[in-house]
């Protein structure tokens, strides 16, 4: 099933027309044509079963057959904050697999020791969507603006499971060991040097509780993507 993304799609719809990038894909690309049957994802959970009435290159039409609601929603809900890498195609590789194996939010945050202080929203998001039809999933993890790590504390949920993953010789636990199955958590993953030791003190204060990745020294994304692995397959049915 060729699934494509329409996030202003309406769940009582029952004709919808593509735009044109997303008309020119199926219609160039993939070659589809009156009668064939595709996927709409609003990326908030709802999956729409189509057929196409009208296989236009700029604005092909489509009839809705019938809608899924909360299509693939998981038991529970993971943010992961976590700093930008300083080679740009590693956090982009990150947001790509993270996506493919299930997280709900990303946000960049900009440490004491961060080598990369901007990113770009839409690209990354474009990046993110590809995952999303990749994976065949309904919901499209949501991409914040990059924040100071230091902002950050201020504004997450407190109400989630909290934890921070950094390398400095203190007293640790693993994540399962921690994990409480079926919640909200939110993981802080550090950039390239770590996090300083102010910033750890900070997030200890705010409620975080340190965790180790292992006894090996993890990339970056590595370590971002090693939690949000860890967490869903705690999470798993």
């Amino acid at each position: 099933m060729h699934l494509f993304y329409t996030p202003d799609i309406a769940p009582s719809t029952t004709e919808y027309t593509l735009n044109e990038e997303e008309s020119k894909h199926g219609v160039k690309v993939l070659r589809l044509g009156i009668g064939a049957h595709v996927a709409l994802i609003d990326g908030r959970g709802n999956y729409f079963d189509c057929e196409i009435i009208d296989a236009h290159p700029k604005r092909t039409q489509v009839r809705v057959l019938s809608i899924k609601p909360e299509f693939g929603k998981r038991n529970h809900y993971l943010h992961v904050a976590v700093a930008p890498t300083k080679n740009n195609d590693r956090f982009e590789w990150f947001l790509e697999k993270a996506t493919e194996i299930g997280i709900d939010e990303i946000t960049p945050l900009i440490c004491e020791h961060s080598e990369r202080k901007d990113i770009k929203v839409d690209r990354l998001n474009k990046v993110i969507t590809a995952a999303v039809k990749q994976s065949l999933t309904a919901y499209h993890p949501k991409l914040n603006e990059a924040i100071k790590f230091a902002d950050f504390l201020q504004r997450v949920d407190q109400n989630s499971q909290r934890f921070i993953a950094h390398c400095v010789d203190l007293e640790r636990s693993t994540l399962k060991q921690l994990l409480i199955p079926k919640a909200d958590y939110c993981v802080l993953i550090g950039p390239e040097g770590d996090f300083s030791t102010q910033e750890i003190r900070e997030a200890l204060e705010k409620g975080y509780r340190p965790i180790s990745l292992g006894h090996k020294r993890l990339r970056t994304e590595t370590a971002a993507l090693y939690a949000c692995m860890e967490i869903n397959l705690a999470n798993r049915d």
